[in-house]
């Protein structure tokens, strides 16, 4: 089944799934936010170094299942596998967009 995902979103998902975490940073607007974990990431080199360390602890890849969309805003349900106990689960990323990149990123179980 394909997806069909804003352009942010799609090349969000094809860097995380590359490894590419200059990529994944140069999605987000340049004072873009990430909330994961309990953490607070705020700017490019933040997210950079925030997928870096995510990547490097879970080598993790996102699969998209249904997107839903209102008013500039999107969430991604997606089955994430990871290198954790559990693996694969089902999470949802709750985007903001931005002029064309993304301005805030929530993950959620």
């Amino acid at each position: 089944m394909s997806i069909d995902l804003p352009g942010p979103i799609d090349s969000f998902v094809q860097a995380e799934n590359s490894g590419d975490v200059e990529a994944v940073a140069e999605c987000f607007a340049p004072y873009g936010t990430v909330r994961d974990e309990d953490r607070y990431y705020e700017g490019r080199p933040a997210i950079k170094s925030w997928t870096a360390k995510s990547k490097k602890k879970y080598r993790q890849t996102v699969t998209p299942l249904e997107i839903r969309m209102s008013n500039g805003n999107a969430t991604l349900k997606v089955e994430l596998s990871a290198d954790f106990p559990g693996s694969p689960v089902t999470a949802r990323f709750h985007f903001a967009l931005v002029d064309g990149q993304i301005g805030s990123l929530q993950i959620r179980n």
